[in-house]
C-alpha cells in the first residue's frame, strides 16, 4: 500500500495507565505538539488521557 501524501500522519496514543495503544492521524499542519485525547481503555475500564507517542 502507497504511502499517502499530504500534511495527515498516523499516530500512535499509549494509555499510561496499561499501555494499550490506539492508532489514529492528526493534521500536522494544525497540531504541530503531541497529541493529547480522552479515550475508553479497555484493560482498566475507563476513560484516561492518552498521550501521543513516536
Amino acid at each position: 500500500m502507497a504511502k499517502k501524501k499530504g500534511p495527515r500522519q498516523l499516530v500512535k496514543l499509549r494509555s499510561p495507565e496499561s499501555g494499550y495503544i490506539y492508532y489514529t492521524e492528526k493534521n500536522r499542519r494544525h497540531n504541530p505538539g503531541r497529541l493529547e485525547l480522552r479515550k475508553y481503555d479497555p484493560f482498566v475500564r475507563r476513560h484516561v488521557i492518552f498521550k501521543e507517542s513516536r
